[in-house]
């Protein structure tokens, strides 16, 4: 899992809950590094990356449409999932329209990632 998320107290509790999920997970601290972080990863290395959105430098919206557009395999696969406060019908209708696949409110519910991670890694 590649977590995107600029506050290192959620990154800390996001790790403590996804860890029941025995997944490997990479924290960055930006959306811009997500990007490069993933470009630079081995193709198929990733199985999904839950995207915070209000980042400096770049924000989750502007990440998830930078990776949908990269020239690799697995840019228009990899699941993207928000994971935000900001959980309006109009924020979640952003996220779709920007290239992620879903959205989880903070704080994380794991048994929604859990789920989610199983729907879209079939």
């Amino acid at each position: 899992i590649l977590l995107a998320e600029d506050n290192e107290l959620n990154w800390e509790v996001a790790r403590e809950m996804l860890s029941v999920l025995e997944m490997e997970l990479d924290w960055v601290e930006n959306g811009k590094i997500c990007v490069e972080k993933f470009e630079h990863s081995p193709e198929g290395w990733y199985d999904i990356i839950l995207m915070d959105l209000r980042m400096p430098v770049m924000t989750g919206y502007e990440a998830a449409a930078a990776i949908r557009g990269l020239a690799r395999s697995d840019a228009a696969k990899v699941p993207v999932i928000a994971v935000s406060a900001d959980a309006f019908e109009d924020d979640i209708q952003k996220c779709l329209d920007c290239g992620m696949n879903a959205h989880v409110a903070k704080p994380i519910d794991v048994r929604e990632v859990a789920r989610l991670l199983e729907k879209y890694m079939k």
